[in-house]
């Protein structure tokens, strides 16, 4: 075409595609220069990290590229480098005992990062990333234990589960007292006064007295006399104010009729001993180890 065929557009002075619709016409303007430049930078770029890395799939595999680069390799050699580097503290943690453990600063340093990393990975997905428990699960930073605070209850719990499948597991069961029928719906709501009452709360006076032979007969053999709990069975303080299953009327009413109770795992077998051992040094640090 020659430069007399051109068709300009009179507005923007820009040659036009020659493509018109409903009198609109479009307008033929050049790429950037600079854009063009990255554009061809890129392309080169391309070609060369399909050369040189690991870029196209194929049926049974994927081109290696000229580098023979892989990703999945260097992070198993820094895994194998990790291990290497820890085999001589896991063994000083397998043959120490918690109280040696305890007082040497260097290996405690050390149970104490390896419990964090076995505690994120297995445990914060129930009791929370800093182990502040949530509805059913126990809070860790506070000094109440259901099974014991010292380093080898935890130890212990920790090894054998809740209610899981260990022969040794913790074991005990609240029963469904109003599901089950074992009591009538009245005195499931006597004793949840008579609850509310040894917590310290204000409480139907009336209710209180009807159940005092309820609770007596019923739950004493396990949270006590007095409801002050028995770690020998898991059975929780009513008097303290620590609620697992909740604090007000409706949990307590609900813990009673439906008696819950959560399982934790028995993670002997499934961590090794040192794993276990740095995650009751770690947990047993997190506040309310005793």
């Amino acid at each position: 075409m020659s430069d007399h065929d051109k068709d300009i557009d009179q507005v923007s002075g820009t040659e036009t595609t020659g493509h018109e619709w409903d009198g609109i016409k479009e307008l033929n303007t050049p790429l950037p220069r600079w854009w063009l430049g990255l554009f061809f930078i890129c392309i080169a770029w391309a070609i060369g990290y399909w050369i040189l890395m690991p870029a196209w799939p194929g049926i049974y595999g994927y081109t290696h590229g000229v580098l023979n680069h892989s990703q999945r390799d260097e992070v198993a050699a820094d895994v194998a480098a990790l291990k290497a580097a820890r085999l001589g503290k896991d063994r000083e943690l397998a043959n120490a005992s918690l109280a040696q453990i305890q007082a040497n600063p260097d290996l405690l340093q050390f149970a104490l990062a390896e419990g964090r990393a076995t505690f994120g990975d297995n445990c914060a997905a129930c009791h929370g990333s800093g182990g502040q428990g949530a509805h059913g699960y126990p809070n860790l930073n506070d000094d109440v234990w259901l099974w014991g605070g010292k380093l080898a209850d935890i130890q212990h719990t920790i090894t054998v589960g809740v209610r899981s499948t260990s022969p040794d597991t913790r074991q005990s069961q609240m029963p469904a007292f109003g599901r089950d029928g074992i009591l009538k719906p009245g005195q499931v709501d006597d004793l949840t006064e008579f609850v509310v009452h040894i917590s310290g709360r204000p409480a139907d006076a009336r209710a209180v007295a009807r159940a005092t032979k309820l609770f007596a007969d019923n739950c004493a053999m396990c949270h006590g006399p007095a409801g002050k709990g028995d770690r020998t069975v898991g059975a929780p303080n009513l008097t303290d104010n620590d609620w697992l299953y909740g604090p007000t009327r409706d949990d307590i009413h609900d813990q009673i009729w439906n008696g819950h109770g959560g399982v934790m795992p028995t993670w002997g077998g499934r961590l090794s001993p040192e794993e276990i051992k740095a995650l009751a040094v770690y947990v047993h640090s997190l506040g309310g180890g005793e």
